[in-house]
């Protein structure tokens, strides 16, 4: 099994996880909130600058409706051949410009802090930086390799969902460096869809002391609807319904003529989301004096673990015990563009940034002694023939 897997190849590349770790600092030096198109155009700038010179043909699309731009990579180099090998990550951060004044990166052992380094600063510098050396070395991988960046993944990829779809559609398999969760060396191999929804309840406002009878209370309403919605948590065994926010009235002694919530909804497969996306559209009053409205839909699409899937992870985890590293698989409610992807019939495997906590939270951070073992893995998968054979064959 050694020798099918390229040895010698596996050996040309030695990962410093130190060096590697400054070039992250450097990434999350520069802050990238999704409502900042102009500051993720100022990383995706710095990226192609990090191309010059190499034979790498790279395409720009900008950025529009508010949301920040997106890269694409190529890598063709004559002698490989085929649809290519994707990776896609995003730039874009949760975190609003002027957050590093107040918590700026720091080490603490092997723990790198950061806002937006584990979610997912650290994963997309990887997915770049394996390529940039690749074709630095002049090494001819089995297929072409492409690199996609964007901009608006934290918002729902509303602009560049369309790229996506059409990349992945145009892939062997795709490679997502999302953040990796639980034990060293975990992958996802499946993630729940996600839907959110808007209720608003229109009632009638009267003084509550004088005539309250004549109202008709919004807020009434939207109370029927969240426990009526949280209680199909008890009743749909592959759904969950989270009531995230509420909103509504005036003042106490009002009778309230309009209350709203959001909803989120995350579901195992496409047949459950269709039917409860149609169910949640079609909710109804209990009042009937009360008019309510429902927008909302699913953003993204379930990522599950197919054949092909497993058959792209199965290659991963042989290549990983060649290489002497840790693997194991794990499913996740949270979603990633790695989603519309899988719904495209792509083999994915998502998950393979570095290891880490704290995603959209204070203490973001990811772990130094996971990186140059990530680093290694997505070169070794991007650079082995026998890998790719067993992944697509």
């Amino acid at each position: 099994m050694a020798e099918e897997f390229e040895p010698a190849l596996m050996r040309a590349q030695a990962f410093d996880g130190e060096k590697l770790a400054e070039g992250i600092v450097d990434w999350v030096g520069m802050e990238t909130p999704s409502d900042r198109p102009d500051l993720i155009d100022r990383i995706l700038d710095r990226v192609e600058r990090t191309f010059d010179g190499l034979p790498v043909e790279i395409q720009r699309l900008p950025a529009r409706d508010g949301c920040g731009g997106q890269m694409v990579i190529d890598y063709r180099p004559a002698g490989c051949d085929g649809d290519a090998a994707l990776l896609m990550g995003h730039v874009d951060t949760v975190w609003s410009a002027g957050t590093l004044a107040q918590r700026p990166v720091r080490r603490e052992g092997d723990r790198l802090y950061g806002p937006g380094i584990f979610d997912m600063k650290a994963g997309s510098y990887l997915a770049t930086e394996t390529l940039r050396r690749i074709a630095r070395q002049g090494i001819v991988p089995p297929r072409p390799v492409r690199v996609f960046l964007n901009g608006d993944e934290e918002i729902g990829s509303p602009v560049s969902r369309g790229t996506i779809e059409r990349l992945a559609g145009e892939a062997a398999f795709v490679l997502v460096p999302e953040p990796s969760y639980g034990a060293p060396g975990t992958v996802v191999t499946a993630r729940k869809g996600w839907a959110r929804f808007d209720l608003t309840a229109h009632g009638l406002s009267a003084h509550a002391g004088g005539n309250r009878d004549d109202g008709r209370s919004a807020i009434r309403e939207i109370a029927h609807q969240i426990l009526d919605i949280e209680a199909m948590n008890d009743s749909e065994r592959t759904a969950t319904f989270n009531v995230g926010t509420v909103h509504g009235g005036t003042r106490a002694n009002v009778v309230p003529d309009k209350a709203g919530i959001e909803v989120d909804m995350r579901v195992d497969d496409m047949a459950t989301a269709e039917r409860l996306v149609a169910a949640m559209l079609a909710r109804r009053a209990v009042d009937r004096d009360i008019r309510l409205e429902v927008d909302g839909g699913l953003n993204r699409p379930p990522f599950v673990r197919s054949p092909a899937v497993v058959r792209l992870y199965s290659a991963a985890r042989a290549l990983a015990a060649h290489l002497g590293l840790p693997i194991g698989e794990t499913s996740r409610g949270g979603v990633s563009d790695g989603n519309f992807a899988a719904a495209n019939g792509r083999p994915v495997l998502d998950g393979l940034g570095c290891g880490g906590g704290g995603a959209h939270a204070i203490d973001e951070h990811i772990l130094v002694s996971t990186i140059a073992p990530r680093a290694a893995l997505l070169h070794a998968m991007l650079t082995s023939r026998h890998f790719q054979s067993l992944a697509t064959d």
